[in-house]
């Protein structure tokens, strides 16, 4: 049945589309859409159903990618990915756990919606530039051209990542006590001199409207967040979003905030702190992602 094989290939579909588009709100709309042309067609005339749906969401993807640049750089502050709450055997896959991480997703989101396919395709789910060039309309060669220049960009701009793991996640405990207790030493000891910490509340809550870097000037935020954002009420739980150790913050039983924690070396490198309330809406769902196993595109 057309039902059964969309099922059983939904989590590729969905990975693809969300680190195409960076929002699962978005993801979802590009699958409905996708499974509604996937009903329409003889599945039985399909040999390879995974590689066609594969191509039709991969087209529309990019369709909304477009659609949407012009209302992201209308966002109020900065804009961070709709984050996404993933299992743990997500980050036993380096790649994938690297691609779906804030700082990658930021990256990305550098790229226009062409090289962001390209690259997407190509070296997250390794699909020749052929099948590439197939499925987005272009010819191979340029493809070929847009995958080196997506690569070289993203390369130039990629921060040093290292997934979920109970280290990570020590860290975290220890810059959440630091943090809850004022002990500022403590606290300045886990970050890293260049850290970087960006917030997005989409003009909906308060957040910092540009990133703060620097140990001193990140400390002090941190401090002055938790001072006045946390309540007698306030719980905080420890969890993994986009491939990264994460922690929410609830207050009176509702999730206000979650900041997923960039780590390397045994400090906090980067701190992306989503308040935001629509890209909250569905923290709660955990994502199954999957790379699948490349297979080649026929229709």
């Amino acid at each position: 049945m057309a039902e059964d094989a969309f099922t059983e290939h939904r989590p590729l579909l969905f990975t693809i589309a969300y680190e195409m588009l960076g929002s699962a709100a978005d993801a979802e709309d590009v699958l409905q859409e996708s499974y509604l042309r996937w009903s329409a067609v003889d599945p039985a005339a399909v040999e390879h159903p995974r590689a066609y749906l594969v191509r039709v969401v991969t087209r529309q993807a990019l369709n909304h990618l477009r659609a949407v640049k012009a209302r992201r750089e209308e966002y109020v502050g900065t804009w961070l990915p709709e984050p996404i709450r993933t299992a743990p055997e997500v980050s036993e896959d380096a790649i994938l756990a690297e691609s779906v991480s804030m700082a990658m997703m930021l990256v990305l989101e550098t790229l226009n919606p062409t090289e962001r396919a390209v690259f997407v395709l190509h070296d997250v789910f390794g699909y020749t530039h052929g099948e590439i060039a197939a499925s987005i309309g272009k010819t191979e060669v340029t493809v070929r051209q847009t995958a080196h220049r997506a690569r070289r960009h993203v390369h130039a701009r990629r921060r040093r990542f290292e997934p979920d793991s109970d280290a990570t996640r020590a860290v975290v405990q220890r810059f959440l006590l630091a943090a809850t207790t004022g002990e500022v030493q403590a606290l300045m000891d886990l970050l890293a001199p260049d850290v970087v910490q960006i917030s997005d509340g989409g003009g909906k809550a308060v957040a910092a409207r540009r990133p703060i870097t620097g140990r001193d000037d990140v400390a002090r935020f941190v401090l002055g967040v938790i001072r006045t954002s946390t309540t007698a009420t306030t719980r905080v739980e420890h969890t993994t979003y986009n491939g990264m150790p994460a922690a929410r913050f609830l207050t009176d039983g509702e999730l206000d905030w979650l900041v997923a924690f960039e780590i390397h070396d045994g400090r906090i490198t980067g701190l992306y702190g989503i308040r935001n309330p629509d890209k909250l809406l569905r923290a709660d769902t955990v994502r199954p992602l999957d790379r699948g196993e490349h297979q080649p595109w026929k229709p």
